[in-house]
């Protein structure tokens, strides 16, 4: 077998290995299953996640998972703990232990000071006989019937069913807390996820200056408007109200159809009922504006007024696109 085809076929069995034991992880959501998930949704405390080895990898994953959708939780490696870290665990505190075969010589010392803690305790793993299955008041299943490894040796598909429990309990929490987009914002700041969350068309304004003409400007001063703001395109304003909008297309489309511009003004050339956007809109929402009607620019308002240009660019510089 040529190397390619070895790389091809290796790829696609560990693939399809670990679809199938993904899928038959349905079987396991049982009662235990829905009492954990209730535990933790109603606790006062938080959720401690503990492993060893990949398990402990896992174990971060998760809590990062339940950190960032609304789920305090706290990383505590299984060796550590016994060695000074228990403290991490107070009195309200559910505890996730997370071990596929459950018999770890460090799980084994450290179920039982957990439970003279009395605290809740969650055994995630993949065998329900095992010191952990049995200590554990409730068990989330992560059966899997062999590794991706062809040795069976190697933790691949175990690990990633953990991971697939872990991720199945933290989207029934955020369901059961009706965990908005906006609260997945407050803890997803930075970046362009969090700025299709929070940023908002008034942050982009503040930015741009704010181009503005009068009906009967003429094309010279509509012309140093447009260039002098920088955002290829003006606003035409009477009593207040936006009437029209001049852009670079209005300007191509003046010069081609007059060969003399002398006597012509802003309303002449400019195009009328433009699309505006309310100063408190999500900037995404403006890029689907944008996008839907094949322009680049929106004016915006603040209760009808005026208040400035929203342009692709700024949209782009800003990651939303």
């Amino acid at each position: 077998m040529k190397l390619s085809d070895q790389i091809i076929s290796s790829a696609k069995e560990t693939i399809s290995n670990e679809a199938n034991a993904i899928a038959n992880l349905e079987n396991f959501i049982d009662e235990d299953f829905i009492k954990a998930v209730e535990i933790i949704y109603n606790s006062e405390g938080r959720v401690i996640v503990t492993g060893i080895g990949k398990s402990a990898i896992i174990a971060n994953k998760i809590v990062a998972t339940l950190n960032s959708t609304g789920t305090p939780s706290i990383f505590m490696h299984a060796a550590d703990a016994i060695h000074g870290d228990l403290g991490i665990v107070q009195e309200n505190d559910v505890v996730i232990c997370i071990s596929k075969s459950g018999n770890s010589p460090e799980i084994k010392v450290l179920v039982p000071l957990i439970k003279n803690f009395k605290n809740t305790l969650i055994g995630l793993t993949a065998n329900k006989d095992s010191f952990l299955g049995k200590e554990a008041d409730y068990i989330l299943n992560c059966y899997v019937e062999k590794e991706a490894c062809p040795n069976n040796l190697a933790p691949t598909t175990s690990t990633t069913a953990q991971m697939v429990i872990g991720d199945a309990v933290a989207v029934c929490l955020l369901n059961l807390k009706g965990f908005s987009s906006r609260d997945f914002a407050k803890y997803h700041p930075g970046g362009s996820l969090g700025k299709k969350l929070y940023l908002r068309v008034s942050d982009i304004t503040a930015q741009n200056m704010v181009p503005k003409v009068s009906p009967e400007n003429n094309i010279a001063n509509t012309l140093v408007e447009i260039s002098e703001k920088m955002l290829g395109v003006t606003a035409v304003i009477e009593d207040e109200k936006i009437i029209g909008i001049i852009t670079d297309g209005d300007i191509r489309r003046m010069l081609k159809d007059h060969s003399d511009i002398s006597g012509l003004t802003a309303r002449d050339i400019m195009s009328k009922n433009p699309k505006t956007i309310d100063q408190d809109t999500l900037a995404v929402e403006a890029l689907e504006v944008l996008e839907k009607n094949q322009i680049s620019q929106l004016l915006a308002t603040e209760n009808g007024k005026y208040i400035g240009v929203v342009h692709l660019h700024n949209l782009i510089r800003e990651g939303i696109l």
